[in-house]
């Protein structure tokens, strides 16, 4: 999958968690998201678009590929 797309996505999700006070929740359960609804391969190749350098995500985005890279 195209990784601006994944990252278009990515920031959706996170909009969706944004009204969570703690970011840190907010961040987690994005991850938790990605976790469950999204295919291995997506996340491996979101966390690989992440590592290579600005890419756009939104900061509760960001966090979560951050809590995704351990387990992708």
């Amino acid at each position: 999958m195209n990784g601006d797309r994944l990252v278009a996505m990515a920031n959706d999700i996170a909009a969706f968690f944004d009204s969570e006070p703690d970011k840190e929740i907010a961040a987690a359960q994005v991850a938790a998201h990605l976790k469950r609804y999204w295919e291995p391969r997506m996340r491996r190749d979101l966390v690989s678009v992440a590592s290579a350098g600005p890419v756009g995500l939104a900061p509760i985005a960001a966090r979560a590929v951050e809590l995704c890279a351990y387990t992708a």
